[in-house]
């Protein structure tokens, strides 16, 4: 039987507070960022795994407090005095400014953005994998400003939670599964936010190759319960 042809559609990501699950492992953080006119110094630090929901919440916030979001790759091309105009400015993956080809304008960016941000009134979120004592900054008034802001973490997820984002993530890619194979997958796979991507990815790219809706038997071809 020939193979179905996969097509490399794009995924339906959907960013709302209404689609955001609430669980223990990133409550603390919800009230933090929902509790931003108590930010010391007006800003803050959301930490957390990748895939741990911290650009949802980033959007989130951004949409509820007329903010403008701006990866830290793009920084060192933006118009830092117009951004800081804004009520609220997110800076996302702050910690990936090593691997830039250009760490040291991307450094001097975010510092400029933090100083003109709060002198303006307005709010700073980042967004980072780590803590600012682990971001291997070179620029000595940046790391201090940084490791002084008030650090809020995504934890790991419970069962719960990884059910939740299970059940986006094959909402997001418009896919329809068995209410019971949920928790089932949840029992055979490692307990973080990236695994929850690439498990709904394997099953939507080998369901599109056998030409079959996702089922029991497909997941347990795929995740054997001896795995």
């Amino acid at each position: 039987m020939a193979q179905q042809l996969i097509l490399d559609l794009p995924t339906r990501e959907v960013l709302g507070r209404d689609t955001f699950f609430v669980a223990p492992s990133n409550a603390m953080a919800i009230a933090t960022l929902d509790s931003v006119a108590t930010w010391p110094s007006g800003k803050l630090v959301l930490i957390g795994s990748p895939g741990s929901g911290k650009t949802h919440m980033a959007h989130v916030f951004a949409a509820e407090h007329e903010g403008v979001i701006v990866p830290v790759a793009e920084l060192s091309e933006a118009d830092i005095p117009a951004l800081a105009t804004q009520r609220s400015v997110v800076v996302e993956d702050a910690d990936r400014m090593p691997e830039l080809a250009d760490p040291q304008a991307a450094e001097n960016a975010l510092f400029h953005l933090h100083n003109l941000t709060l002198a303006e009134g307005g709010r700073l979120l980042v967004t980072a994998r780590t803590a600012p004592n682990h971001w291997a900054l070179t620029l000595p008034d940046l790391a201090s400003r940084m490791q002084g802001t008030t650090v809020t973490r995504i934890d790991p997820p419970d069962d719960m939670l990884l059910m939740a984002m299970l059940v986006k993530q094959f909402e997001d890619r418009q896919i329809t599964v068995p209410v019971a194979l949920i928790p089932w997958l949840v029992k055979r796979m490692e307990r973080s936010a990236g695994a929850v991507r690439q498990m709904v990815e394997t099953l939507d790219r080998e369901a599109l190759r056998a030409g079959k809706p996702i089922s029991r038997g497909l997941a347990q071809s795929l995740f054997p319960a001896d795995a």
